[in-house]
């Protein structure tokens, strides 16, 4: 049962969002490659949230 609980721990996502969508550390070396892949993940975090949304709206006002 334990080995289930880990698999189902939201707690890491939560600091991905975290992590995702705080200014960049200037003592770690970063390449335009790495900098374009967080800025691609912000975009369909973004994305996922607001259509999250107009689901959630579509479904309680209809």
């Amino acid at each position: 049962m334990s080995r289930l609980t880990d698999y189902l721990k939201i707690g890491p996502v939560f600091n991905y969002f975290l992590r995702v969508f705080r200014k960049p550390d200037p003592n770690q070396p970063t390449s335009v490659n790495l900098r374009m892949m967080h800025g691609i993940n912000r975009i369909s975090i973004i994305m996922f949230l607001f259509c999250l949304l107009v689901m959630l709206y579509r479904a309680f006002f209809r």
